[in-house]
């Protein structure tokens, strides 16, 4: 495989990370447009699906622009030749490269044998990254997962992992059991690097978990030694966040009032609903904050969220006159 983006990027760098129902086509372009990271992940999407039929309908939500590159798509499944299948696809599509979900602990993803139940079966998970490999061969394999599923089992879990060789690991510093719950343990991160210079000496480490500034991701890349920082949580309503920039109210409302017209523009075939938790996102911080999100959680389209938003930059222009 020729040189990739990877090896390109100049240490420690910064990553968004994939998140369901939030890294879409109009949450990314928000992101590209306002503080661009070094690398974005896409949300994660049925391997299966792509490979059994829904391959149009599920590329929709994978839609991106050159902006956003170098991008990386996200995919689950237990069935390797949907893998391989799903990895020609994305390839095809013009990403920068695969991931492989082996740490979401919901529990649709989890019946289905992917997702955080992967770390139960590690020679199984082995197969899946071969598989990846296999139908993408021209694009870099990675793959994100947990610590552990009911325990820290670091040594064993990542060790399994490394011994396939991916580009990038991107570990979340908490078991599956733990969720979002407990706070992320990156003193284990140094223990990790330690198993990747040992064994697959080329692996990317990146962290992830609890990272609410840029400037903490900085600072714990160097205590840590990971080369890379992925951040998912810190990033709601801050389009700024990797820019580093402070935003004012009115700069947050308007960025509000463009992420809602770009939701319904591209992601018009999925429910408007799903913009409630970046409403809540974004009308936060500020006096009369709350107020404001009681209002937006009842507009059913971005014309209602407009009318909204719209009133509320006029009054606070208005307050700061």
């Amino acid at each position: 495989m020729k040189k990739t983006f990877w090896e390109k990027l100049k240490k420690p760098f910064f990553c968004l990370a994939p998140m369901s129902d939030v890294t879409d086509p109009p949450f990314r372009r928000m992101i590209a447009k306002y503080g661009k990271p070094d690398v974005m992940w896409t949300e994660f999407v049925s391997a299966d699906g792509l490979a059994l039929g829904q391959k149009e309908e599920i590329l929709k939500n994978l839609k991106f622009t050159k902006k956003e590159k170098p991008i990386v798509a996200q995919v689950f499944t237990s069935n390797p030749k949907n893998m391989r299948i799903a990895a020609k696809i994305i390839q095809q599509a013009g990403f920068d490269g695969i991931d492989i979900n082996m740490g979401c602990p919901d529990r649709k993803i989890e019946k289905q044998g992917a997702g955080a139940a992967l770390i139960k079966n590690p020679k199984f998970a082995r197969k899946l990254i071969k598989a990846a490999k296999s139908g993408a061969p021209n694009i870099p394999v990675s793959v994100k997962t947990r610590i552990g599923y009911n325990k820290n089992e670091i040594e064993e879990w990542i060790s399994e992992l490394l011994k396939e060789t991916p580009v990038a690991l991107t570990i979340h510093w908490r078991t599956r059991k733990e969720m979002s719950r407990a706070e992320a343990r990156w003193k284990i991160a140094p223990i990790a690097v330690k198993l990747r210079d040992k064994i697959s000496p080329k692996t990317l480490i990146i962290g992830n978990g609890d990272i609410k500034s840029l400037d903490r991701a900085k600072k714990i890349s160097k205590q840590t030694g990971v080369d890379g920082v992925m951040i998912g949580r810190g990033v709601f309503g801050n389009p700024w966040f990797f820019s580093g920039k402070n935003p004012s109210k009115t700069e947050k409302l308007k960025a509000l009032l463009e992420h809602s017209r770009l939701y319904e523009k591209l992601s018009g075939h999925k429910s408007f609903a799903i913009m409630k938790k970046h409403f809540k996102a974004y009308a936060n911080g500020y006096t009369g904050a709350k107020k404001l999100r009681v209002k937006l959680m009842n507009a059913r389209n971005s014309k209602e969220a407009e009318k909204i938003i719209k009133k509320e930059i006029t009054q606070n222009t208005k307050t700061i006159l």
